[in-house]
């Protein structure tokens, strides 16, 4: 089978897991929610019947096992208990395990023997087997128990199993599939009980489909099934749907649909793209429809466009190896119309009308974004040089508008609802809670907020971190919990909110809070700090110590903490991604960890100034004001400026950088102030918000007057909320929109710079952190 078929049931199966653990989790708090149950007969029957069909008998056995496990609990034959969750959980542990060799080797090693039978068993004696077979609880219980070097193991025979998923097809029930072909007319007699109720103006009618030299029939036939079903508003099929999936007929299968004529039947299942030809015939024809089915030969990608069905999640292959996910329902039929439904009116809406999302392989997705970064450049150039040429040009103009339109979608395409990473957390906590035998409510809010894809890769595990922190040392046992009149369940909220362009992630608990004494005891123990040190802290400054490198309060080493390594994994990331992170904490109450995180990267406005003949940049969004270096005063030694009552220290970006006078120009100057402001600085602080709002002015038109000495030079006042101080330069010189590029090796990490950018010209331009210059530290 080809790469591109493996990856599509990869990526779908992907889903189907993170599906199948929510709905597990759904089904645990509410055994009695037949929705949970229905969603997870659907998401096994789907992973089950995609495997047999790719010819993964193993994956296909274990997932058909949970599925008559689950059969006997809806029946009543068995309750949904602690134990038996944990063993259909296990089972989703070695599926997804079974998963990961298929997506990095095409095939898997693990044997899913052991736990397959310990569920066949459990469904064949019912819960007295629960108490008799030995428990593997743990999210990592699957794996361990999986012996990647024996693979010698059977599917089900109730599957389709092997290696070649041409065996999958091989041996089904073609149905009444013998009839030859050419158009079919009149009605049919059937004896099949399609079970099919068409409305006031609907008939039933026969498709006989035909996918051609199907690489992998039960595939192409599921996607085929999906299509027609949400195309009609309903099917039956012979042979029965489950062979169907599996490949089981003999190149044709009959499809029972309910529609207004044979025309719309043949040209809705015609639409689609995996059918090569289909016969129509009328069972119970509607009321004025004479018109006798006919048959619709050839690739339907001829009539159909790039037609494809409605297969909810369910990738196919598109151009060049990309994955497409087809949402809604197939391309616009071609100009004659042969594809286009004939008007067939409500509820008869074929899945021929349009292709609603697309997925993109991540690589292509950065080299379109690198392109697109490049004509950002490219344009800036262009219009330098027409200004230096005093060209005036319309066309520049709408060259300026549609790029940065382009810009804007390329940077709205990278962007990813939060639902990608957060969905898989509630099982995490569900784990870590077993674990600890301790009881927790987890909630979710804002799943649907987006961010940049490189930001929401990045964030997965701080916030894994916070939550593991939360379930540790944030909740407290039950019988605690309610000795000091709590509820015995706690509870941990993870809530994610957008403001203008940045994103706001809170993870908030009601467990035990964090004392700050004995944070301030545990650094002095560890030399962490002094005891003249952490009694000078207040107590919010002493709680900050949780994201010092190697600090920890937990006296033993766990599985979930205790190393004195993540907190500070959790500050470093965030501010890695030029966002923030605080802490607020009431002992007896809870912890709330509040993350603040920009929803996209990379391009942003930028004022260009000039330090002894040497050009920076400070991002717009951080200067809340430009004016002339005037009303300087000291105070206590230090240089400052007063606006509105408050007081900003003055920070001389020729001291901070190291710069000694006119640097030589071109890239050798540069190198040096680089190099030079490497060597100073301080820790990054945490405070402010690099979304407020900036309202910084051109040179020639906002420079403010305030009356004083008449010092040379121009001062940028901070925003108060990022950090209020105010920068002392040489010179304001211009603004540009451009691309940041983040520094990287030896250079990452300096205090007071945040990257680099290239202009127009050629010339590459540091940009400054204003956090951190000068030994910026937290308020």
């Amino acid at each position: 089978m080809s790469d591109a078929h493996i990856r599509a049931f990869v990526r779908e199966s992907e889903e189907g897991i993170t599906e199948l653990n929510n709905s597990l989790l759904a089904l645990e708090s509410d055994p009695d929610d037949p929705e949970a149950m229905d969603a997870i007969f659907r998401t096994a029957h789907t992973l089950k019947g995609n495997a047999a069909a790719m010819g993964f008998g193993d994956f296909s056995g274990l997932a058909h096992a949970m599925e008559d496990l689950l059969d006997e609990v809806r029946g009543g034959d068995m309750d949904v208990s602690p134990e038996l969750m944990d063993r259909l959980f296990e089972a989703v542990d070695l599926l997804d395990a079974m998963l990961g060799d298929i997506d990095e080797s095409g095939d898997t090693a693990v044997d899913p023997t052991d736990v397959e039978e310990d569920l066949r068993t459990l469904a064949e004696e019912g819960e007295d087997a629960l108490s008799e077979s030995p428990t593997r609880t743990g999210s990592g219980a699957a794996r361990e128990d999986a012996d990647p070097g024996d693979d010698d193991t059977t599917a089900d025979d109730g599957d389709a199993g092997g290696d070649d998923p041409a065996d999958a097809a091989g041996g089904g029930t073609a149905g009444d599939a013998t009839d030859d072909g050419g158009a079919a007319s009149g009605t049919v007699d059937t004896d099949v009980d399609h079970g099919l109720s068409p409305g006031d103006d609907e008939g039933v009618y026969r498709a006989r489909v035909g996918l051609g030299d199907a690489e992998m029939p039960g595939i192409d036939a599921m996607f085929v099934l999906e299509a027609v079903e949400d195309g009609f508003g309903g099917l039956a099929c012979d042979p029965d749907r489950e062979a169907v999936e599996e490949g089981e007929f003999d190149g044709t299968f009959d499809v029972y649909v309910p529609a207004e004529s044979a025309a719309t039947v043949e040209a809705g299942v015609g639409a689609v793209s995996q059918v090569e030809t289909v016969e129509v015939a009328a069972v119970d024809p509607a009321a004025g429809d004479d018109a006798p089915g006919g048959t619709a030969d050839g690739d339907a990608d001829d009539d159909g466009g790039d037609a494809a069905g409605d297969t909810g999640d369910a990738p196919a292959t598109g151009a060049a190896g990309a994955d497409v996910d087809v949402d809604d329902a197939g391309a616009d039929a071609d100009e004659d119309g042969s594809s286009s439904g004939s008007g067939s009116g409500s509820g008869t809406s074929t899945s021929s009308d349009n292709i609603s999302s697309v997925r993109v392989d991540v690589e292509q997705l950065d080299d379109l974004y690198g392109l697109v970064e490049q004509l950002v450049t490219s344009r800036i150039k262009l219009r330098r040089e027409m200004e230096e040429a005093d060209i005036d040009s319309e066309n520049l103009d709408e060259l300026d508008k549609i790029s940065s339109n382009l810009q804007d979608t390329v940077m709205d395409m990278r962007l990813i609802p939060l639902s990608a990473v957060v969905d898989t957390f509630p099982r995490l906590v569900r784990d870590l809670a077993r674990d600890q035998s301790k009881e927790v409510n987890f909630d979710i809010e804002g799943r649907d907020i987006e961010l940049d894809r490189t930001i929401l890769t990045e964030i997965r595990d701080p916030l894994v971190h916070i939550l593991r922190n939360a379930v540790d040392h944030g909740i407290e046992d039950p019988d605690e919990r309610e000795a000091a009149g709590k509820d015995r369940a706690g509870t941990i909220e993870l809530r994610a909110d957008r403001e203008r362009d940045h994103v706001t992630i809170v993870v908030e608990d009601d467990g035990g809070g964090i004392e700050a004494d004995a944070l301030r005891e545990k650094a002095v123990e560890e030399g962490v700090k002094s005891r003249a040190e952490v009694e000078a802290m207040s107590d919010a400054e002493a709680r900050e110590l949780v994201f010092h490198p190697g600090f920890s309060t937990n006296e033993e080493v766990t599985d979930v903490s205790g190393r004195g390594v993540g907190m500070d994994v959790v500050r470093t990331t965030v501010k890695d991604l030029d966002g923030s992170v605080t802490l607020d904490s009431t002992p007896g109450e809870g912890t709330r960890f509040e993350i603040k995180l920009p929803v996209t990267v990379a391009i942003v406005r930028v004022m260009f100034i000039e330090v002894d003949g040497v050009e920076y940049g400070v991002p717009i969004k951080n200067i809340a004001e430009v004016s002339r270096a005037e009303g300087i005063d000291v105070a206590h030694g230090d240089e400052i400026v007063r606006h509105d009552g408050d007081i900003y220290p003055v920070i001389r970006l020729r001291e901070v950088l190291g710069t000694d006078g006119p640097a030589a120009a071109g890239d050798a100057g540069r190198a040096g102030a680089l190099a030079d402001g490497g060597s100073v600085g301080g820790d990054p602080g945490d405070d402010g918000d690099s979304g407020a709002d900036a309202h910084a002015h051109d040179h020639d038109s906002a420079v403010h007057d305030r009356g004083g000495d008449g010092e040379d030079g121009m001062l940028l006042r901070i925003n108060e909320e990022k950090r209020p101080v105010a920068l002392h330069c040489d010179d304001v010189l211009h603004q540009e929109e451009v691309v940041v590029k983040p520094l990287e090796g030896i250079l990452s990490g300096i205090p007071g710079l945040s990257g680099t950018a290239v202009l127009g010209d050629g010339d590459v331009v540091s940009i400054l952190d204003v956090e951190t210059l000068g030994g910026g530290g937290s308020r």
